[in-house]
């Protein structure tokens, strides 16, 4: 049973948490492991060094519309596909738990997960530009 009453704040609560995570995300790329550092990393797996621009600026303004509510259900689809990218590229051979060496694929599984899921619930309550959906 869906409680319509609370629904559209428990998408809000789902969407705005995952926009401040992708802003704590791309913060540390720039911030901690450095552009020049994030850059080189993704380099060293064999991507191309602009790849790692468009992945920073896609956490970036991701996250922002994340939070703002602009056309979420829209935008959380390439952030999963960029988690899955990173099971795929970084975190999968690293085995199931997080907490392994180098990261497993645990946490950007649950990720992915609730982005599609966010993806399929909508924008939730207080979107600035809420996605046009239609029900039938």
């Amino acid at each position: 049973m869906i409680k319509t009453s609370t629904t559209p704040y428990g998408v809000t609560l789902l969407r705005v948490s995952l926009g401040v995570l992708f802003l704590a995300h791309v913060g540390l790329k720039i911030f901690v492991f450095t552009i020049p550092g994030f850059v080189a990393y993704l380099s060293s797996l064999g991507l191309p060094a602009l790849f790692a621009y468009g992945v920073m600026a896609l956490e970036f303004a991701g996250g922002l519309a994340l939070i703002l509510g602009i056309y979420a259900p829209w935008v959380a689809l390439p952030l999963a596909l960029e988690m899955l990218g990173t099971i795929v590229m970084v975190h999968g051979a690293n085995g199931w738990l997080f907490t392994n060496k180098g990261g497993g694929w645990e946490y950007p599984a649950f990720w992915a997960v609730s982005l599609v899921a966010l993806s399929l619930l909508g924008d939730g309550a207080l979107a600035l530009l809420p996605a046009r959906t239609k029900v039938r």
